[in-house]
């Protein structure tokens, strides 16, 4: 087969007349239950979720009461990115999300690269989401009095990691009592656990029960799930409301100044964590089959959910940052612990009930999107035909969604939040880029007919130039130390965490008494904590850099230099050259603005995800390729049809 082969592409044509087709006789038809409304509150039901529950808190600590500029520079790029799906979710209506759009902008091969990588987005989201449900879970049973075994309540890889980390911070002197409460429920976990030979069973139950009890409700049916979406939708956001009405009497602007204490670093230093709060919106499109009026309702779906969202969260940090100091926000539950901290103990509980419903909720929008991707591949052929099974009853794809389920339930047992949390948001971006690129390869054909929604046209051919002028000038007269560190690739000291767990303990013993030997406030008579007596220079950077000069260890325990530290650079500089390359393509095309703005905010928050994400991602679409080429490829029924 001819290379070219790789890229024949399908018709928009061809696929609304397979879908008229498909409602004509009843053969795998999916029952048509939505609205605009069901839409919106689908979108709400899946943003609404670990973002406000959890990640605020570290983004909040991150950049102070300016994270509310972050999360309106992730809105407005989950915007762009939310124009280009609803115009192609209005031009070609079925349920195939970024997968089948890329089908007819770019060919098959794309395709399938994106159709695996929004396996790998929903996939890991529902994991991710599992996860956070499991914690807020069992913490709301322990705070009424229940308390399962720590071994069931964590993941295999953070208990094992934690032991790790929590052995080398007690042999450098930190006590038990005086470790993170995570690293205590790691190290508890792992050594409680019940073992096998050398193999301890540390599993997370909780999550594999809310995995198998969305799992049947989805399967039941669309119906059924578009019901329990709007019913928890409902509670959560007046869960939600009544945090603002009643945070907003606790407000004391004094927490405002400095309102941005981290500078713009500060701020951006959560964008992947931001960008979590928002996934879910384009999971909207995967139900495409299933609206009364997919071209009408799809669009307004996305952009009210992206509002409203929006507007909460802008809300809630900033009676987050007001009610205390932003510096006390890195934590788990930032919503329980700001009340419980202001001794509203009523509060704390129900945002704990709140979170609950808020994560089973997402987990339901996620769950029932991952079934809609596999039934279009097998359509096409790329997948096996059992998998575009519908059931005859519920109308739903049913052997997709029980396949889900296990792919889901058996890694959210074992693996690490902060892993799939990063890994989910790169294959959602990766979909965000390639969907926005589609809108601008499309623009110029008019040969491919149109939906009622098109993204409003503005030429690009001056003003991202302008914009890219802009913003290294400010890079080099505002910015200037930090731009240049990272072209010259400077140094980095390691933070005292860092440093303390690298240690064996000849190397801990040397720390110690060094510490000791420049100890002017006599803390070493008190405690014996490494990483405590370390940490302890690090309000001032430049002390700190000072005294870890002197440690006598090796500098590249202290340092973090070269190609290790070039590595984590690679992204951005890979963001830098496309950049350039995306100038010069608007130059010459005249592209339209919004999603090319969409293209570059969604790439540059790829960027700033670790160059480990990168790899993973990488490792995950060769795995994907090898299977399109030994099954996809020759199965395709574009490949009968050129037969």
């Amino acid at each position: 087969m001819a290379l070219s082969g790789l890229f024949r592409k399908k018709t928009v044509q061809d696929i609304l007349k397979q879908v008229a087709k498909n409602e004509a006789d009843g053969h795998n038809a999916l029952g048509k239950h939505l609205t605009t409304r069901d839409l919106t509150a689908f979108g709400i039901a899946a943003i609404v979720g670990a973002g406000i529950f959890s990640t605020i808190g570290k983004a909040s600590a991150d950049g102070g009461p300016a994270v509310i500029f972050l999360f309106l520079f992730t809105a407005l790029a989950c915007s762009f990115a939310a124009f280009a799906y609803a115009e192609f979710a209005s031009m070609v209506p079925v349920s195939g999300s970024a997968y089948t759009y890329s089908y007819v902008a770019f060919g098959e091969i794309i395709a399938w690269i994106i159709g695996w990588a929004l396996i790998m987005e929903y996939a890991v989201g529902n994991i991710t989401v599992a996860i956070s449900w499991s914690d807020y879970f069992t913490g709301l049973l322990q705070s009424g009095g229940i308390h399962l075994p720590q071994w069931i309540q964590m993941d295999y890889l953070t208990a094992s990691n934690g032991f790790k980390d929590a052995t080398a911070l007690m042999q450098g002197g930190k006590t038990y009592e005086n470790l993170g409460s995570g690293l205590q429920a790691a190290y508890t976990a792992w050594t409680t656990a019940p073992t096998i030979g050398s193999f301890h069973f540390v599993a997370d139950l909780p999550a594999l029960f809310i995995i198998v009890l969305i799992t049947a409700l989805v399967y039941r049916g669309m119906k059924e799930s578009r019901n329990a979406s709007n019913v928890m939708v409902v509670v959560k956001l007046c869960i939600v409301l009544l945090v603002i009405a009643v945070g907003v009497f606790y407000v004391d602007t004094a927490n405002w100044d400095p309102f941005a204490p981290n500078g713009v670093s500060g701020v951006l230093k959560g964008v992947s964590a931001v960008f979590f709060a928002y996934i879910g919106f384009d999971a909207i499109s995967t139900t495409a089959e299933e609206c009364k009026n997919p071209q009408r309702d799809l669009p307004r779906g996305m952009m009210w959910a992206i509002i409203i969202c929006t507007l909460l969260y802008i809300a809630i940090a900033l009676v987050l940052t007001g009610m205390v100091r932003y510096n006390e926000l890195n934590v788990g539950d930032p919503l329980a612990f700001v009340f419980d901290k202001l001794n509203l103990k009523w509060m704390s509980g129900i945002i704990a009930v709140s979170a609950v419903i808020a994560m089973a909720s997402v987990l339901l929008v996620f769950q029932m999107g991952q079934p809609r991707i596999w039934m279009s591949m097998s359509r096409d052929g790329l997948l096996p035909k059992k998998f575009s099974t519908v059931h005859p009853k519920f109308k739903t794809p049913s052997f997709a969604t029980i396949v889900t389920g296990f792919v889901v339930a058996v890694p959210a047992l074992f693996l690490n939040l902060t892993m799939v949390t990063d890994l989910c948001s790169i294959g959602t971006l990766f979909a965000f880029v390639l969907v926005c690129a589609g809108v601008l390869v499309l623009q110029n054909k008019p040969e491919i007919p149109r939906g009622k929604f098109k993204t409003p046209y503005v030429n690009s051919k001056y003003i991202l130039p302008v914009l890219m002028i802009a913003g290294i000038y400010y890079a080099f007269a505002f910015n200037n130390k930090a731009t240049m560190a990272f072209i010259n690739n400077e140094a980095q000291t390691n933070d005292a965490t860092t440093i303390i767990t690298s240690l064996d303990k000849e190397q801990s013993a040397k720390v110690f008494n060094y510490l000791e030997s420049i100890d002017v406030k006599n803390k070493t008579a008190e405690t014996s904590d490494l990483e405590h007596l370390l940490s302890q220079y690090q309000d001032d950077d430049a002390k700190y850099a000072e005294v870890v000069k002197g440690l006598p260890i090796n500098d590249s325990l202290k340092y973090e230099s070269g190609f290790s530290l070039f590595k984590h650079k690679i992204p951005m500089w890979i963001f830098l050259f496309v950049l350039v390359g995306l100038a010069v393509w608007s130059f010459r095309q005249n592209l339209s603005l919004i999603p090319l703005l969409g293209l570059i905010c969604c790439l540059y928050m790829m960027a700033e995800l670790s160059v480990w994400n990168w790899i993973y991602f990488t490792v995950w679409l060769l795995i994907g390729l090898l299977i399109y080429f030994t099954y996809s490829r020759k199965n395709s029924k574009l490949n009968t049809i050129e037969a």
